[in-house]
């Protein structure tokens, strides 16, 4: 058998048994720690961490059963195994019941020994994997939602919303991290165990479209050779994120109408009908408010989705996230391409905090990457930033600024400098100003002031 290393603790006061199991776990690759009670067993288990305990139910100063529930009063997870005499068999499923994973009878069988702790190890290695996961998980989603106070209140209605089973609209320009949201906005809620399937309703032909969505009978079309079960079958219980929504074909917009209606369709060549449970969390960057007006988009469709729209603000509107976000790229990046990078220079900051970045996250993401595919590392400077990062920096140092842009600064600067002064009082800035209260509101929107 093939060892997996790792360490692992036995806590035993039989020097012939603390051998045995010594001798053998060695054998198989894995750090032995020893412990001849429960006081040493514990005190190990604080200051070495191992992946896996094995306590004799019968040890001096407490027993095994009451130093596996202090292990977990303690608040460690680790995989306990019983070491148990003939006699004691009955307490060790008693303590399996307290959260022990597995027991070894004596007489040892070395072959058992190795098969129990091989597979108590492979669990605890998939429980940290999970962990990790969940760790990058939760920091991936803190890298869209952020910390500003725009996206505070975006946040607080879209965990209000993964708890109900309504129709989201994420609204908002591309790269601004809808599909992330989207997966959060899943993982909030109570379907968080089952299906997440996401669809780019652009990238599709109506026909493949139709078929992605709702799947297709053998035959049904040139090419069908068996039958297909579509996205919102396999989703069910789940849920169906459909991004660019604004871009599908009248066709499908008149059965996905329906479907939003009944939770029933039928696939393309079908005939019978397919009830689902499944919760959608539609996106688009284009103005379905527009595309209706304009014909291009149902009217009654554009209700059916709108029941909970959130509108994910641009990344020049929360400039303060800036830094964070680019150092998680910076590590991401750097890991991936494994480099040593560890710091963003001051000037390079300079310059992502001065660019109004129309490609959004995303296209923030692209520019650490490069600097950090192209860089030499381990500081990433404005040498390793985009051209035209630099390049506009040095236009607004310069002072090579429209007439327009001059004067958008100068005002964006003033009102910035007099709500601060009002601690954020619309009024008080607006009579500060000498302005309309009203106008300075119209003013703060085109300008886009926090």
């Amino acid at each position: 058998m093939k060892a997996m290393g790792g360490t692992i603790l036995v806590v035993d006061d039989d020097p012939d048994i603390q051998e045995v199991l010594g001798d053998r776990l060695e054998s198989l690759g894995y750090r032995v720690l020893m412990a001849s009670n429960s006081r040493e067993g514990l005190e190990l288990v604080e200051r070495q961490s191992p992946q896996m305990v094995l306590l004799d139910i019968e040890i001096p100063d407490r027993n095994g059963i009451e130093t596996l529930k202090e292990i977990r009063r303690r608040g460690h997870e680790v995989t306990v195994v019983m070491i148990t005499a003939y006699g004691t068999i009955e307490r060790a499923v008693r303590a399996m019941k307290e959260g022990a994973y597995d027991f070894i009878p004596k007489p040892f069988e070395p072959d058992h020994i190795a098969l129990i702790v091989q597979k108590a190890m492979e669990r605890e290695r998939l429980k940290r994997e999970v962990e990790i996961l969940s760790e990058q998980v939760d920091e991936r989603y803190h890298l869209v939602v952020g910390k500003s106070a725009r996206m505070s209140g975006v946040v607080e209605l879209a965990r209000k919303a993964a708890s109900s089973k309504s129709t989201v609209l994420l609204l908002g320009e591309s790269g601004t991290g809808k599909e992330i949201f989207a997966r959060a906005i899943h993982d909030w809620g109570e379907r968080k165990s089952e299906p997440f399937i996401a669809i780019n309703c652009v990238a599709l032909s109506k026909e493949l479209l139709e078929s992605e969505l709702f799947g297709h009978e053998r035959g049904a079309f040139t090419g069908a050779h068996q039958l297909k079960r579509g996205k919102m079958e396999l989703a069910h219980g789940g849920t169906v994120f459909l991004d660019e929504i604004g871009d599908i074909p009248a066709e499908v917009q008149a059965k996905l109408l329906r479907f939003l209606q009944e939770r029933e369709f039928e696939r393309v060549g079908g005939t019978q009908t397919i009830s689902v449970d499944v919760r959608i969390v539609a996106a688009t960057s284009r103005d379905l408010e527009a595309a209706v007006k304009g014909g291009s988009f149902r009217e009654d469709l554009y209700y059916r989705l709108n029941v909970v729209p959130i509108t994910l603000p641009p990344l020049r509107e929360r400039k303060e996230e800036i830094p964070v976000l680019a150092y998680f790229f910076m590590r991401r990046f750097a890991q991936e391409a494994k480099k040593e990078f560890t710091e963003i220079a001051h000037e390079a900051q300079t310059s992502l905090l001065a660019y109004d970045w129309p490609g959004n996250v995303r296209e923030l993401a692209n520019v650490i990457e490069r600097a950090i595919v192209l860089g030499p590392g381990p500081k990433i400077t404005p040498q390793d930033l985009s051209p035209r990062l630099v390049t506009q920096r040095s236009r607004r140092q310069s002072g090579d600024l429209s007439y327009r842009e001059d004067v958008d600064a100068y005002r964006r600067q003033l009102i910035s400098r007099v709500l601060a002064q009002a601690q954020g009082n619309r009024a008080a800035a607006a009579k500060l100003l000498g302005l309309q209260r009203t106008y300075l509101s119209r003013l703060i929107k085109t300008l886009q002031i926090e």
